[in-house]
This record gives C-alpha cells, sequence and structure tokens, in this order.
C-alpha cells in the first residue's frame, strides 16, 4: 500500500472547492446575475409624480433615547421637506429617556407632532409598535434622530405611492465618509450594498430597506416582538408576503452627519449581523419558495454572507492540506497574500489605497460574522440600545 499523501486526499481538494463556490457566488457570481437580470428584465420603477391634491397622509417615525441634544434640530430638518403640512404628521416615541428629550419636543409647540414616553426603556421594535397604533398617515416613514433628510426625500418617496404592487420604499443613506484601514473598506461594502439593492429592485424587489429613510403602508405593517434586532428588513419582508414590492429609491436621500468610527462600526455591524442569524432561526419558513417567493435573495444576498468564515477556513485548511500539488500551492499563495494585504490595511489606518482597504474591509466582515453570531447565542442585544453619541 502506497504511503498516505494529503494532495491525493479528496475531501481536501473538496473543502477548497466548496469555500470558494460560496464565496464566489456570495460576492461575485450572484452580484453579476442580478445585475443582468436586472438590465434585462427591468421593473418599471418611473411612475410619475403624484399631483399635489393626490398625495397621501403620512406620519414619520422616530424611536428616540436621550436625544435632547439633536431632536429638535431634525423635527426642523423634517419640517423642511418638501411636502404639505397639512398632510405631514411627526410621531416620536420617547423609550424611557432620562434627560429633557420630550420636554425639548414639548417646547416645539407643534400642531404635527405627537410625543408618546415610554416612562422605561422598552426597546425600539416596542417603540415602533406603539407609534404605528397611533399613527394617522396611509403611509408610515421611518426614520432615525441622527440623519437628516434630503429637502426633496419625501417628495421622491411619493413617486411610488401609487403604485399598487409597492408595499415599501427604501432611500438610500449616505454615510459620512471614512479613513483609511477597515474603515475604508467598509465605505467600500456600503457602496456595493446598494448597487446590489437597486439592481434587486428592478427585479422585483430588494431585501429589507434603509433604517435611516424607508416608507411603508400603513395596512402591511405588522407588529414585531420586542427583540427584534433587523426591524428594517423585518417589517418590509413581511409585506412582501402579500405579493408586494419594495423598492430601492437612490433619489430619497437622507445624510449622516457622523464619520464612521471603526469602534463604534463594529458594535453596529455586529448587532446587524447578529439579526441575520435571529432572521434565520426565527423564520425559517422564509427559505421555502411556497412561503417566500425572495427566497433564493433573502439567501444569497443575507444568509449566504453568514457563511464566510467558514468557506474562508475550508479554502485555506483545503489547500493547505493538498499543497504538494501545484495548483493548490498557488491557490494558497493568492490566499497568504490576500491575507498579508487585509493584515496592513487594518494595522495602518493611514492607507487609502483599495488594493488594502477591500481585503481589510471582507476579513474585518468575516470577523464580525463571528462575533455576530456569539452575540446573538449570548442574547446581550435584549439590553437595549445601542447608539453613537451626538455630534458637537
Amino acid at each position: 500500500m502506497p504511503p498516505f499523501s494529503w494532495d491525493n486526499f479528496l475531501p481536501a481538494k473538496m473543502l477548497f472547492w466548496v469555500g470558494i463556490a460560496q464565496c464566489g457566488w456570495t460576492f461575485i457570481f450572484y452580484p453579476l446575475i442580478i445585475q443582468f437580470l436586472a438590465r434585462i428584465k427591468s421593473s418599471d420603477q418611473g411612475n410619475p409624480p403624484i399631483l399635489q391634491a393626490d398625495l397621501p397622509a403620512i406620519t414619520i417615525i422616530i424611536a428616540a433615547n436621550n436625544e435632547e441634544s439633536r431632536i429638535c434640530n431634525r423635527i426642523k430638518n423634517l419640517l423642511q421637506c418638501d411636502y404639505p403640512s397639512s398632510l405631514l404628521e411627526i410621531l416620536v416615541v420617547s423609550d424611557g429617556s432620562t434627560d429633557n428629550t420630550v420636554g425639548q419636543l414639548d417646547s416645539l409647540e407643534l400642531v404635527n407632532l405627537k410625543v408618546i414616553a415610554f416612562p422605561e426603556k422598552s426597546g425600539k421594535p416596542a417603540c415602533l409598535n406603539a407609534a404605528v397604533k397611533e399613527a394617522s398617515g396611509d403611509w408610515l416613514i421611518f426614520a432615525d434622530s441622527r440623519q437628516n433628510f434630503a429637502p426633496d426625500a419625501l417628495q421622491v418617496l411619493s413617486r411610488h405611492f401609487s403604485n399598487s404592487s409597492v408595499a415599501a420604499i427604501s432611500g438610500q443613506l449616505f454615510p459620512n465618509t471614512s479613513e483609511g484601514g477597515t474603515a475604508r473598506g467598509i465605505d467600500f461594502y456600503w457602496k456595493m450594498e446598494k448597487s446590489l439593492r437597486y439592481a434587486e429592485s428592478q427585479v422585483d424587489s430588494c431585501i429589507g430597506c434603509t433604517g435611516a429613510i424607508y416608507a411603508l403602508r400603513k395596512e402591511f405593517f405588522q407588529p414585531i416582538p420586542q427583540d427584534t434586532l433587523l426591524d428594517d428588513v423585518i417589517i418590509p419582508l413581511q409585506a412582501t408576503h402579500n405579493g408586494k414590492r419594495i423598492l430601492f429609491e437612490p433619489d430619497a436621500k437622507a445624510f449622516d452627519p457622523q464619520r464612521l468610527d471603526p469602534a463604534v462600526e463594529k458594535l453596529r455591524k455586529a448587532r446587524t449581523l447578529a439579526g441575520n442569524f435571529q432572521m434565520l432561526f426565527r423564520y425559517p419558513g422564509w427559505l421555502f419558495p411556497r412561503e417566500n417567493r425572495l427566497w433564493w435573495k433573502l439567501f444569497s444576498h443575507k444568509y449566504s454572507r453568514l457563511l464566510t468564515p467558514v468557506s474562508l477556513m475550508f479554502a485555506l485548511i483545503g489547500s493547505w492540506l493538498s499543497r504538494d500539488a501545484t495548483p493548490y500551492q498557488f491557490f494558497l499563495g493568492i490566499q497568504m497574500f490576500f491575507y498579508g494585504l487585509a493584515i496592513i490595511g487594518i494595522l495602518c489606518r493611514g492607507i487609502r489605497f483599495p488594493l488594502f482597504a477591500i481585503p481589510a474591509g471582507f476579513l474585518f466582515l468575516s470577523v464580525m460574522i463571528i462575533r455576530g453570531f456569539l452575540y446573538y447565542l449570548s442574547g446581550e442585544y435584549k439590553a437595549g440600545w445601542e447608539k453613537s453619541p451626538p455630534t458637537d
């Protein structure tokens, strides 16, 4: 019997190719396929503007916790939007705020401003559930206290209000530009995500919305559990089960004045990824075509990414065990080169070149997936809010 050799061990090679196939589908082939389908099977998003007399009543909903330093400016920003004030209601839920958030809101003395004050912190999902019960608008606009809307944001969203096939419309968030290291890679991730959402929107429907700015027909809102992490994905996706669509409208803009701080982004990303795990285990039926027509998009866009750390490990171990075979030596070398660039990008934050920043961001995403999974298992997310401090 010949001596055992890893380079002839078929499972080792299979490990490598399984890992490569998963990463290839998630980050290369699915985006290319959806972009191609968007070109040849584009759903019409070019709805004519609604006449002023036909505009529906809308309710803008903001859940806030200890936002006294910026809540008034946020309300003023919303009032400056180009939408009839007679059709505009602003509803703010103060979630157990211990500062003067409620007092600041009351000082505005606005007729179309409603304030719900929770005596104790209940979490954002509870705030949203309570707000929708009190909302009088036909359309709900979900927003955050930190970002600002462009003056025409509401008018742009309203272009799609007359489309009966549409249940939700996501706007586009413009975060403050990051600098160097993993933060530069995060910026690249944001751009890729927006491009993917727009293509998905052109092919029937995208997966989820941007929490900083999105609209939903009130009739399709379903209350969400109080520990929900991805309310801006769960709420719109529930509406698609009625055969409706989620559109991505890039011209409906919200701006984040804060620079993306890497430490804050790590916590936020871990929470978001924990939300993906939560959604996967809480709504397993959404992966079946009979229950969810968008199942393949949900898997490819959201869930497949969760396998990335395992796939990278498979590819590395498989190529290492098969390194005596010529092609796998090359594959192993490519991976070592990639990880070397990523480590340099992480350690040298001032580096802005995509050659380093993109691998650093990719490695950052993989680490955050592991952290997000542990975060989900720990249940720490049930403790309440996680938000960045106000800007000066």
